[in-house]
């Protein structure tokens, strides 16, 4: 806590119920889920302009609703599956196939998402205020005071129940939860700056090979130094925009998001990095020689900072398990995807699939830190060690983290439930009620010719 604020002399903005802070893909659907319970005010705050977060600053693909592998089942649902109803109804989506093992994709158009989520919360009653960011916390009795700075000056919000949905834990950290910091023990995950490509020829793109042509083309341009990417291997896939092209393939490693210096310097070294692989496509991949950048994502993609200490910690072990523990929120069968860096000192990134069905369960517990009676962590701030942290961090994943900590924050305060005390089995039933896939589907989806539904 910053004692240079005093919350008594600060002009109140707000009271509310339940706030949420962050409105990325985890914050927009717990504010959704919990508004839709039409019992209890909700309020949303973003830092940024628009929401979304990595799903509109620097992604167009979620990830996390199939399995991967040739017979792909559908493990989540819900208020995600809402999203990518709404987004449907604007032909913006598609779905890519098991791209690098990760599985099936659902591609959007990322500008027409901002708007969906726009209309999403305006339809809710949702207080809704952008360009505000987080600076501190104070405790007002049983409830937080939540100290804001937006262009207005200093302000706070008084709420009963929060959801941290920063992404980097920022209110658990300003309120003394407990966390640990990506890179104290395991080298913490690479960070990425998109960038997009306009006037590619993709016929002649994928008669030349496509992905796996790029793979080589990659691998080659490493060996022989012909151009100096950072790393073999990545990724360029088709956009829904006519002739473009979006990449995941810069790679930012030991340099933390966490300290302004290292990330200023992170974000110059990704736009850096991104004109070495426009030099690259335009001059060794076929279908990009008449190609350019259109575009880079708003910041550079953070895969990893503060993961909160829950009341369960998800381990590596406990995803390679394949089991469905009791308390279970969500489902994931997405593999441990590690963006990191190698023996040799080059970037890899280390896969690990989840056997058998494929599937695991998530315990509520990953999204409560510990001790909380009022407060829930949620997206890539969740509890969870590195390498669980690298299977569970799809987008689908964090709606679905979102979709259960609203629908809690809700539970928490109808019966006088504390966070860390709340009967499970009764959000279970409100989670099955609404869509939530918690068992495994018999049922292969055929991804081919899937039409969404809920």
């Amino acid at each position: 806590m910053h004692p240079f604020v005093n919350p008594t002399q600060l002009p109140l903005l707000a009271e509310t119920d339940i706030l949420v802070i962050g409105a990325g893909s985890a914050g927009c659907v717990a504010a959704l889920s919990a508004a839709s319970q039409k019992r209890y005010s909700v309020m949303l705050v973003e830092r940024y302009g628009f929401p979304g977060g990595t799903s509109t600053q620097m992604l167009d693909t979620f990830y996390g609703f199939f399995t991967p592998g040739q017979t792909p089942r559908k493990v989540v649902g819900g208020w995600p599956d809402r999203v990518v109803n709404e987004l449907a109804k604007t032909g913006a989506i598609f779905l890519r196939p098991n791209t690098y093992g990760a599985g099936t994709g659902v591609n959007y158009n990322p500008e027409r998402l901002k708007r969906v989520w726009d209309q999403l919360i305006l339809q809710s009653d949702i207080r809704y205020l952008l360009h505000t960011t987080l600076v501190d916390v104070h405790t007002e009795g049983e409830r937080y005071a939540c100290i804001f700075w937006n262009k207005a000056g200093f302000c706070k919000v008084i709420a009963r129940r929060v959801i941290d949905a920063s992404g980097d834990a920022d209110f658990c950290h300003l309120a003394d939860f407990a966390y640990e910091t990506a890179g104290e023990r395991e080298p913490a995950q690479s960070m990425t700056t998109t960038f997009r490509m306009s006037n590619v020829d993709l016929d002649r793109y994928e008669r030349e090979g496509g992905k796996k042509m790029l793979a080589a083309k990659m691998r080659v341009a490493v060996e022989t130094g012909q151009h100096p990417l950072p790393r073999k291997e990545g990724s360029a896939h088709e956009m829904n925009a006519k002739g473009c092209m979006s990449t995941v393939a810069v790679k930012v490693t030991g340099l933390s998001a966490l300290n302004v210096e290292e990330l200023t310097r992170a974000e110059v070294e990704g736009r850096r990095q991104a004109f070495v692989y426009e030099d690259f496509f335009r001059d060794a991949v076929p279908g990009f020689d008449q190609s350019n950048i259109i575009g880079l994502s708003h910041q550079i993609g953070v895969r990893e900072t503060r993961r909160v200490y829950g009341e369960h910690r998800l381990t590596k072990e406990e995803c390679l398990s394949g089991n469905l523990p009791d308390d279970r929120i969500f489902l994931c069968g997405a593999p441990i995807e590690d963006h990191r860096q190698g023996k040799n000192g080059e970037d890899e990134t280390y896969w690990e699939y989840i056997p058998g069905a494929g599937v695991y369960g998530v315990p509520y517990g990953t999204i409560v830190p510990k001790g909380s009676q009022s407060v829930w962590a949620v997206g890539r701030c969740f509890s969870a060690t590195h390498d669980a942290h690298a299977s569970c961090r799809s987008m689908a994943q964090t709606m679905s983290m979102g979709q259960a900590a609203g629908l809690a924050a809700v539970q928490s305060l109808a019966n006088d439930e504390a966070a860390n005390g709340l009967a499970i089995s009764q959000l279970q039933e409100i989670l099955y009620g609404i869509g939530a896939v918690l068992e495994l589907p018999d049922e292969v989806a055929d991804t081919s010719r899937m039409g969404w539904k809920r």
